[in-house]
Order: structure tokens, then C-alpha cells, then sequence
């Protein structure tokens, strides 16, 4: 067990926390907005983590980076990140459907370009020697975890009220919504700051988590593999960014695994190593088509639910 750990530590640690960027833009999506901005705040927070770890909280060479420090990091990141998602949402979130996926897009960008370019974020190269807060990657799961389970749980009573049967009603018809006296401007941007925060604190654990930090972790690319996680997992309930998270997180080692079968074609071998945004593409593309809202949908929910309570009065017979 512990040699699985050991070799698989990292894998189940970024399955978790691809769990949670799953539902960081699953928040927005619950109040109909197409957003793909949750690379930038995750970005946004990594890098505020990584500047405090290295240049303000420091600590001895060789020793273990304080958990209450990266405690700390997170909140700051997520207040950061909230912030910003008001000034950007208040405006952004005027446009609908694409449209808001190209503001969004755009405002990844201007902060990869701006990452790019100062040097307190480290320029093209990026910040190094991020400290660890724990000697192995498994260790993570001390955070990873709990950041999972309250986030889940969070989105989960989100859902079950008024704020989220509000976010809900105007996925489904903004002008009825508005209607019934709902402040739909008030209720997306508070989805997109809700989303932006989960993002931000994410980013923050990451930095450490991978010990260094970039540009190149808040890209265009991001944005569809995190979109990804929630349209075939499932756009239309908490659980299906979760799973969608996990299960596209761990897809790349997936394929590396696949291309080092003895006998593999090369050119199959080298398109399932460098060939993931195709795949994750086509994933899109008949998710979207055979599968409209995810591989986790409402009625299969409460099918499971209808299931458990059967074998519950079974079992009491």
C-alpha cells in the first residue's frame, strides 16, 4: 500500500484538486454563464501563494513550510480572487453565451500576458522553489480532501437554497426570473465571485503542491480542459464536475500509459502523448451532442436515491 501511495500520491492529489476546479466553473454555469475565466483566478492564486512563500514568509532552508501559513495563503487568495471576479463579473457578465466566453477568455489572457511580463511573478520563467508544506505528494490529501468535501458540500446546500434555486432559475429563463423579482445581474455576479473564490483558493494549494509556478498554468488550454470536467461530467448537477474533474485529471496518464504498450504503432504512441487537447476536444464534441448535460444528470441522481432507499427498507425488514 505504501509503495502505491508512493508512485500514485501525485495523481490522487491533482485528481482532487481537478475536482475542484470542476466545480469552480460549475458555479457560474448554475446561473447560466458560460464562463471560462476560472484559469486566470486559479492562476491568480498560485502566484499570490508563491510570492508570499518565497519572498515574505520564509522559512530556514531544509525545513517544512508552516500548514497555517498556506492556510493563511489560501484565505488570501481567495479574497483576492473574489475581488477581482466583482470588478471583472460586474461588467463581463452584460454579455451572454459565447460572448461571455470570449470576455472571459480575453481576461485570462491579459493576466498571462501580464504574468509574462513583471518581474515580482518571476517573467517567462516563473517562481521556483516553492516550499513544502509536507515531505511527500500523498501528504497533500490533508488539504486536498477537506477542500473537496467542503466545497461539495458547500455547492450541494448552495443548490437546495434560495440563492441557488435563484441561480438555477435564471439558467433556465432569465426574463421569468426577472419576472418573479429576481436581480439576475446581482445573483450571476455573485455565482462568478463564488467560482473565482474556489479557483483562487485551488491555485494556492497548487503552488506548493507543484513547487513551482508560471504562465503557463492559467492558458486557453486550461479553460477547455476545465470546461471539460463540467460538460461531460454534468452541467446540471454538483456531483458531475467532481467526477468529470477526477476522471479528466487522471486521462493523460491514462493515455501516457497507453502509449507504452510494447508494439504500439509509433505514430498512435506519439498522438496519445502530445495529442490531449484533440481528445478532450473530440470528448467535447460528443459529450455535447449524445450527452447534452453530462454523464452525471438530475433523473440519474435520484434514481441512485430512489435505489438507496429501497435497500434501506430492505435492510429494516
Amino acid at each position: 500500500m505504501a509503495d502505491f501511495f508512493n508512485t500514485y500520491g501525485f495523481l490522487i492529489v491533482s485528481m482532487l484538486l481537478g475536482a475542484v476546479l470542476g466545480l469552480s466553473l460549475y458555479l457560474p454555469l448554475m446561473a447560466g454563464q458560460l464562463s471560462l475565466a476560472s484559469p486566470g483566478f486559479y492562476a491568480l492564486g498560485g502566484y499570490i501563494a508563491a510570492i508570499l512563500s518565497t519572498q515574505v514568509f520564509k522559512v530556514p532552508e531544509g525545513s517544512l513550510f508552516p500548514i497555517p501559513l498556506v492556510l493563511l495563503e489560501m484565505l488570501i487568495s481567495g479574497v483576492v480572487a473574489g475581488l477581482l471576479g466583482i470588478a471583472v463579473g460586474i461588467p463581463a457578465l452584460r454579455l451572454r453565451g459565447i460572448y461571455l466566453a470570449i470576455a472571459t477568455i480575453a481576461f485570462v489572457e491579459i493576466l498571462r500576458i501580464l504574468a509574462l511580463n513583471l518581474d515580482i511573478t518571476g517573467g517567462a520563467v516563473g517562481i521556483f522553489g516553492v516550499p513544502q508544506p509536507f515531505q511527500t505528494a500523498i501528504e497533500y490529501l490533508w488539504i486536498a480532501l477537506p477542500l473537496l468535501l467542503l466545497s461539495t458540500i458547500f455547492v450541494y446546500r448552495l443548490e437546495n437554497i434560495r440563492v441557488g434555486r435563484a441561480f438555477i432559475a435564471i439558467r433556465e429563463d432569465e426574463l421569468a426570473a426577472d419576472a418573479m423579482g429576481i436581480n439576475p445581474t446581482y445573483f450571476k455576479v455573485l455565482a462568478f465571485t463564488l467560482g473565482a473564490i474556489l479557483a483562487g483558493l485551488v491555485g494556492a494549494v497548487s503552488a506548493h503542491f507543484l513547487n513551482t509556478w508560471n504562465a503557463r498554468q492559467g492558458t486557453f488550454d486550461a479553460s477547455i480542459i476545465y470546461l471539460t470536467f463540467v460538460l461531460i461530467g454534468g452541467s446540471r448537477v454538483y456531483l458531475g464536475p467532481v467526477l468529470g474533474g477526477m476522471v479528466f485529471t487522471a486521462l493523460p496518464e491514462v493515455l501516457r500509459a497507453i502509449a507504452d504498450i510494447p508494439g504500439l504503432p509509433l505514430w498512435l504512441s506519439q498522438f496519445l502523448r502530445d495529442g490531449r487537447l484533440i481528445i478532450f476536444g473530440f470528448f467535447i464534441v460528443v459529450g455535447s451532442i449524445f450527452f447534452p448535460q453530462g454523464l452525471v444528470t438530475p433523473d440519474l441522481l435520484k434514481g441512485w436515491r430512489k435505489g438507496w432507499r429501497r435497500r434501506g427498507e430492505e435492510g429494516k425488514r
